[in-house]
Parts: structure tokens; sequence; C-alpha cells
């Protein structure tokens, strides 16, 4: 499937084709465009749209939030933007992507290879607002550090490599399929947003709590485990396309006068019944492999999987730490992680749930809590805050 955006402008391809040449990745410059829309989208959204919307809907919260506290909300309303979005854009172009469906399928072998250097317009373009969203994240990561932690850092850092690596195009097949870790994220932004808005506790934010562990269990561990190991054995039959001799297995097999051996002929549109999009779309599958191309180097495969690897490893922390929340509860150890978000209600009892989804919160997309209080003294007014022994404590 092609592109469905038009694209960028002759200016722009040739200021970004040396950048994109100088790091190997040729579709870098057919999808810049896109790359800096998607950055720009998100630093408006957190620096102009969040603010403004949030001061006219929410006139007696928003504005009464201390700087950490409002920081976090505006790079939530981005998260909470982002995730919906991207969701919705991977889902689409998995959906009506006849090309890519065909990578998806093993047709003696090639489809592992497409998956690995194919590439369709469609999922450069989920690669590209997903770059330009980690650039933006690490922007925001490294500016708010002290805020947001070494993890956040990582987390964007890695996610970048990963997906900035599908421009080669290296995995270009699999951009959609890990985007799909993103669907967590609009429930997990909610459950913040109803802590913040005085719902915590509410029905809406059981429900929705219910809906992000199922969803955070079922996409990220369970389908981005299954699709890891997918792209590792991908990976791992591309490596050994060189296995048999001192040039290239892929240049004997292009250059092999055996019919059906080469392994990079373009598709030849057969199925297209002459429509003309159908033969551009089949034709750019393999449109930057070649005779000249290599098997996968061990530093890329490397970098691909050691990122892809931390990645999983987060999820699965993340995770952990949230049964871990659960189980002290149960086993009457001290548990004071949300004591700021519950001070509120103190004749209430957490649900196990809620706990789980509050603790995914504070791992993931909050940072320190240490302001906390403060910010909630100023929302309900309820109590007053003294600092006795180096500690914020109630009376």
């Amino acid at each position: 499937m092609l592109d469905p955006l038009p694209p960028p402008p002759p200016w722009l391809v040739a200021l970004a084709k040396p950048y994109s040449d100088a790091l190997n990745l040729p579709t870098f410059a057919y999808h810049i465009h896109e790359v800096l829309f998607a950055f720009v989208l998100y630093q408006v959204t957190q620096s102009v749209i969040s603010p403004v919307l949030s001061n006219i809907l929410f006139p007696n919260i928003y504005p009464k939030l201390n700087r950490r506290t409002r920081i976090n909300w505006d790079v939530h309303v981005v998260s909470l933007v982002q995730s919906c979005l991207i969701n919705g854009l991977a889902l689409w172009v998995m959906s009506v992507d006849e090309e890519r469906r065909e990578m998806g399928k093993d047709r003696g072998g090639k489809g592992a290879v497409e998956r690995i250097y194919g590439y369709t317009g469609a999922s450069g373009l989920i690669q590209a607002f997903a770059t330009g969203y980690f650039v933006w994240d690490i922007v925001v990561s490294t500016r708010y550090l002290k805020i947001f932690g070494i993890g956040i850092w990582m987390h964007a850092v890695t996610a970048l490599a990963v997906f900035s690596l599908g421009f080669r195009p290296f995995c270009n097949y699999y951009g959609p399929v890990f985007i799909l870790y993103e669907l967590s994220s609009p429930f997990l932004n909610i459950h913040w947003f109803c802590d913040k808005l005085n719902m915590t506790g509410s029905k809406l934010q059981w429900y929705n709590g219910m809906l992000l562990l199922g969803m955070f269990f079922s996409c990220r561990l369970i389908w981005g485990t299954y699709q890891s190991l997918r792209v590792y054995q991908d990976v791992w039959h591309a490596m050994h396309l060189n296995a048999k001799g001192q040039t290239p297995f892929i240049r004997e097999l292009a250059e092999s006068s055996v019919p059906g051996h080469s392994i990079f002929v373009p598709r030849d549109g057969q199925m297209c019944a002459g429509d003309v999009s159908c033969i551009r779309a089949q034709s750019e599958v393999m449109k930057f492999t070649g005779p000249d191309t290599s098997a996968v180097p061990i530093w890329l495969a490397g970098v691909y999987l050691v990122s892809n690897l931390v990645l999983n490893s987060l999820n699965f922390y993340w995770f952990a730490k949230m049964i871990e929340t659960v189980r002290k509860r149960f086993q009457g150890k001290p548990h004071d992680e949300f004591a700021n978000e519950r001070d509120k209600r103190p004749q209430r009892k957490t649900s196990m749930v809620e706990q789980m989804a509050t603790e995914l919160d504070k791992e993931t997309l909050s940072g320190p809590t240490d302001d906390e209080d403060e910010e909630k003294e100023q929302v309900s007014g309820t109590s007053t805050a003294v600092l006795v022994d180096g500690q914020v404590k109630k009376r």
C-alpha cells in the first residue's frame, strides 16, 4: 500500500537525502515531512493545546497544579493523543495494506525476506509518526530528567532506535506490529487523569483499570513476546543468507539464472488487473533492495534485538511491580505507595485493580511524586500539609 499522505516537497527531500544516505536510511528522506509533522504536533500539543484546553475545561484544577504536576499533565495529554492516533493508524494499515499482508505469508521463504527487507509506504507512515513521537519523547525526558527518571529516557532512546531502523528499510513490516504495544496507553492515561480530577476510586477508574491491566497483559506481554520471537526468527534467517561462501549469498541468488531463485525479484503485479496504484504498490515492496544488498550485519541485528529485549524487559518489570504491589497488600505489609492519591478517601478500601493500575502508572508515565501532596492540597483544599522530619504528613 502506498503512503496515503502526499509526498514531501522536492526541496525537503533534497535537504534530507544526504543525511539519510549517510545513515543508510534511504526511505527516511521520503518520510521526513511526516516525522517533522509528528514532532511539531506533539510539541504544540504539550506547549499550547494542552494548557489552553485544560484551563478552559478544568478551571478549578489545572491552574492550581504545581509546576511538576502541570508538566506531567501536559505530557499525559500528549501520550493520550499519540497513543490513540498511532494505534488507529496501525490497525488501519494492518487491515487494508494488501502488500504487507502478503509479507506475512511464508511463500517458500520469501515472506521472511520481505518482512526483514520489504517496504510499503503505509508502514513507512507508521514508522515516521512513531519516530517523530520518540524524538519528542527524548527531548522532553532529557529536559525533565529529574521528573521522569532515567528509565523513561532509556525507553525513549531504545524505542527510537527500533523504529528509526525501519527507514533502512529493516523490519518495516513489524512497525505497526510493535506500535500495538501502545494499546494499553490510553487506559493508563485515563487512570492518571481520574486521580487528578478527584475521581479516585470511581467506577470509571475501576472499569478503566480492568481494561488497562487486561490490555497491558495481552498486548505487551502476550502479543509483544510472540511477535518478538517471530522477528528473532526472521532476523536469524536473514543473517544466514550469506552462509554459502565468500560473496553474499543474496548476490548469488539475485544473479542466479535458475527461475524463481532470486529472492529480490520485484512483485510482478499480476493480480493488479492493470490498476496503476496497485502496480506501484507492488513494485515498491522490494524497491530498496537488489543484487548488492548484503545480508543483515551482526551490529544491526544486535542493536535491533537488544533494543527490543530492553523494551520487553521493561514491560515484564512493570507488570511484576504491579503484582508485587498487590501481594504486599494481601500479606499485610506496610503499603504507602498510593497514600498521596488516597488521602481524600480514607474510608474506602482500595481495590486490587486500582492498586495495580496506579503502580503501573507510577512506573511508566509518572515521575517522582515528591510534590504530589502539595498538589493534592491545592486541588482538594480539604487538609493541611506540614513538614515533619523531612516528610509530608497530614493533619
